[in-house]
């Protein structure tokens, strides 16, 4: 039997709207707790420390953030894809004038992780429930700063989320010189990320590829983040370094790199 929710962050087994999710207390961290969705591990919080992210690829990102924007600016984001909200209530810190959505498919998920956690309030950060394509065809035009794609069924990425149309719909929702930024879990192969590559790169005039040596080597399944933007990006002098040290280094490619890493790539497409 599930344990009763109620505030603060209690370990068990719930249900929700799309099958179950575990929260557990991090055994080496006192204020950790890791929340597991379908047997996938989604994501971890800090209580203590709202910038502490202990998955490396949501640190890879909010360095590329930081790197980009000052932390005056108002910075008007988009999550697709919530878990427990991580990386948006890290950015809530750092960004403190910043406004932030997150869409969450799952609704008893959401109610869940505002019980548990100190996520901030409307309208630093609301949780949408609904699904990430319907919401973001449904937003205006130059709406968004940063739109940050992690929404996964098991280990992939949903089909409608990673095809050029979808991208699409991402460009005119974001700023003239916003940022589209993915988390792509792939195997060794690196199939699904050469694609992810070569379809952002089709809709975007800078790409950017972040993720540890031994992933772009294909020697073990993880993560690659690649990140879109008409504006020029990844070119921070301090961005490179700062990936590379981290607990799990990171190299940062651009340019020649990543059209090196998606030639030969199909672009995906809705059909």
């Amino acid at each position: 039997m599930a344990p009763a929710p109620g505030p603060g962050p209690v370990p068990g087994i719930y249900e929700i709207a799309t099958g179950t999710c575990e929260l557990q207390s991090d055994k080496f961290n006192p204020n950790g707790w890791l929340l597991t969705i379908n047997g996938v591990p989604s994501s971890h919080i800090d209580l203590a420390d709202p910038e502490r992210l202990d998955f490396e690829y949501m640190r890879w990102i909010a360095s590329l953030v930081s790197s980009r924007w000052a932390v005056s600016e108002r910075l008007r984001t988009l999550h697709l894809g919530g878990g427990a909200c991580s990386l948006a209530r890290s950015l809530a810190v750092t960004f403190p004038d910043a406004r932030q959505v997150v869409v969450e498919l799952d609704g008893k998920l959401a109610v869940l992780v505002r019980e548990w956690f100190d996520l901030p309030r409307a309208p630093l950060m609301r949780i949408r429930v609904g699904e990430a394509r319907a919401v973001t065809e449904s937003l205006t035009d130059n709406s968004r700063d940063l739109i940050v794609r992690d929404v996964f069924a098991g280990s992939r990425t949903p089909l409608p989320l990673v095809t050029a149309e979808f991208t699409q719909h991402a460009k005119r929702v974001l700023a003239a010189d916003g940022v589209y930024v993915v988390n792509c879990g792939d195997a060794p192969d690196l199939k699904v990320a050469r694609k992810e590559a070569a379809t952002i790169s089709s809709v975007f005039e800078n790409t950017v590829i972040i993720a540890d040596p031994a992933m772009l080597k294909g020697r073990r399944y993880g993560n690659v983040v690649i990140a879109g933007s008409d504006a020029p990006l990844g070119d921070h002098p301090g961005l490179a370094r700062e990936l590379l040290g981290g607990g799990v280094p990171a190299h940062l490619w651009t340019g020649e790199q990543v059209r090196r890493f998606a030639d030969g790539a199909a672009v995906l497409r809705d059909s």
